[in-house]
């Protein structure tokens, strides 16, 4: 199984959310976050902020500059994981800084809590 991290812009969550449904893997986590990556803040961004957008307003801050993101968190049978980065590469994916980045994990283990099930059986709806 994998665990995939996907941290994405908060006007995409919708849209990302409405494209892993459509896919048929409609069990994830969705999370606010704040981070930055290595780009520096530019004058678009000035402007943005000028307008109201709230990613750039957050960047504008005192001290080190965090962005608003949105973390989603997916756990899946191996032979998944690969639609599942695909749809939201697909959806996420303007070709500027900051549109994200996707980690991918081994995960050892799962277990429903409710009825004791494992592995792939703990992921499938019931």
């Amino acid at each position: 199984m994998k665990q995939i991290l996907a941290i994405i812009r908060p006007r995409k969550i919708k849209e990302t959310k409405e494209a892993l449904v459509k896919a048929g893997f409609s069990a994830f986590t969705g999370t606010k976050v704040l981070g930055r990556g290595r780009g520096n803040v530019d004058f678009r961004v000035l402007h943005a902020a000028e307008i109201g957008t709230e990613e750039a307003i957050a960047r504008l801050g005192d001290g080190p500059l965090l962005i608003s993101k949105r973390l989603m968190n997916i756990v899946v049978p191996d032979d998944k994981a690969g639609t599942i980065i695909q749809t939201i590469i697909d959806i996420n994916k303007t070709g500027t800084a900051g549109d994200g980045k996707i980690f991918v994990l081994p995960v050892h283990e799962t277990i429903r809590i409710r009825t004791g099930e494992r592995d792939t059986n703990a992921l499938q709806e019931q």
